[in-house]
């Protein structure tokens, strides 16, 4: 009999209260209902929620504003929605990765690895990101940050030191704190010096260096 998998933190469900567009119901309006909110995600990303309008999003779609405020209502529902769409990455890169068995600790760095990865590449990722730096411009209730890779890091590694992977008189809550904090330091230094295009370079550096003094040796 296999043993059983351990108990591991799932990413919460991300839907936060703003009013919202209809519920697109053809196919064409959910298309286009997507391409507004990658448009969005572009304008946000390159110039931050203060310096975005509707009219721009309107403009990089060749749109209407009215087009536009059918499918969200105001400036705030979309970077709800761009943040909404940000955290739901998440709960299917860590999919991906335990669906490929690796271990507690290998499923930590994997998962990290991957998510530089999508910082790197992914506009809505990096629109999120800056929307969460925002918040406090924004007038529309977001997540607070970091806690949900902060709990899912700490079961992996409360996983791993069951399994003795561990290094004796590492307390795996104050790993998955180091761990969080070294990845999104290392991926706000790459956008504000490189726009990530080292991300995954410098993530990576990190990561073998902490990795390795955590793990049992």
């Amino acid at each position: 009999m296999p043993e059983p998998q351990p108990a591991i933190a799932a990413f919460a469900s991300r839907k936060f209260v703003t009013r919202r567009g209809p519920d697109p119901k053809q196919e064409r309006s959910a298309r286009t209902r997507l391409l507004v909110l990658r448009a969005a995600s572009e304008l946000f990303a390159q110039h931050g929620f203060r310096h975005t309008s509707v009219k721009d999003v309107a403009d990089r779609m060749e749109m209407t504003k009215g087009a536009v405020y059918f499918h969200y209502p105001s400036k705030e529902a979309l970077a709800v929605a761009v943040v909404e769409e940000h955290y739901a990455r998440w709960p299917a890169l860590l999919e991906e990765v335990l669906a490929e068995g690796f271990g507690p600790l290998e499923t930590a760095e994997q998962l990290l690895a991957r998510t530089a990865v999508a910082f790197r590449d992914d506009i809505v990722v990096q629109a999120g990101a800056r929307l969460q730096i925002e918040r406090p411009h924004i007038d529309a209730e977001l997540p607070t940050p970091y806690v949900d890779w902060t709990d899912l890091l700490a079961s992996l590694l409360v996983a791993a030191r069951d399994q003795g992977l561990l290094r004796e008189g590492v307390a795996p809550d104050a790993a998955a704190r180091s761990l969080v904090s070294a990845f999104f330091g290392a991926q706000h230094i790459s956008d504000v010096l490189q726009g990530r295009a080292d991300v995954v370079e410098r993530w990576a550096e990190t990561s073998e260096l902490l990795f390795h003094a955590i793990r049992a040796h």
